[in-house]
């Protein structure tokens, strides 16, 4: 265990390090920069989240591709993190049908750089996760989540906490595979909600479950029967 020192003896590196902090605000100034100048003129476009680590062989790797296609072929873009698995098939998807295909890209240890499949004049890298995600989030006007990990759960609850507190406007949240997702929804509703009373009835209203792709086409496009379709904040 340190002794009563070891943290005040820091002190000074600390210092150091912090003094640096100030910098980095025009590197994260530079990545909204060029986000936004990019994606400003791309077009009514859907996120599709989901797993790097999802082969193309997987049931839903092809789903994904098919649920892009499909909104490709209605009028919307397609943005993904730009990466391996679902967001390839995402990308794969919308350049299929000659759809806007985006990837906002993130230098990533485990994956190999951005997939083939986005529009070279829409391919965006990031250093930062959080600017990622604005951008994510500002030009979707849906969301479609297919499994994942971590951080598939990270975009999906942060949309949804967005919606929950009106800090942007309501847009279609659409979770992809009843399997995979039931046993989470299930643990929201006993002990989020019932249980402990962390959210409220209406809270499960800002997400659908579905397994079809026309069903998760229908859905983004009923919704926009009566709603404008702008970005989100």
């Amino acid at each position: 265990m340190p002794n009563s020192t070891y943290f005040l003896d820091r002190r000074e590196e600390w210092k150091k390090r912090v003094g640096k902090d100030s910098w980095t605000v025009f590197k994260i100034m530079s990545e909204f920069v060029d986000g936004f100048e990019t994606l400003s003129n791309i077009g009514p476009c859907v996120s599709i989240f989901g797993s790097a680590r999802t082969k193309p062989d997987n049931p839903y790797y092809k789903l994904g591709v098919e649920i892009a296609e499909k909104l490709g072929e209605v009028g919307f873009g397609i943005i993904t993190g730009g990466g391996p698995g679902i967001m390839e098939a995402g990308n794969r998807g919308a350049q299929n049908v000659k759809a806007s295909s985006v990837g906002l890209d993130i230098d990533l240890p485990f994956e190999k750089g951005a997939n083939p499949y986005i529009d070279q004049d829409k391919l965006i890298s990031f250093n930062y996760f959080f600017v990622r995600k604005v951008m994510l989030v500002k030009y979707a006007q849906a969301f479609v989540v297919l499994p994942g990990g971590f951080g598939t759960l990270d975009e999906l609850f942060e949309a949804l906490t967005l919606i929950q507190t009106r800090k942007i406007d309501r847009f279609p949240v659409v979770l992809v595979g009843k399997s995979y997702w039931t046993g989470l929804i299930d643990w929201i509703k006993s002990t989020m909600l019932a249980q402990e009373g962390n959210i409220s009835e209406k809270d499960l209203e800002l997400f659908e479950i579905l397994d079809d792709s026309d069903e998760v086409v229908k859905h983004i496009v009923n919704f926009y029967a009566s709603h404008v379709l702008r970005p989100n904040f």
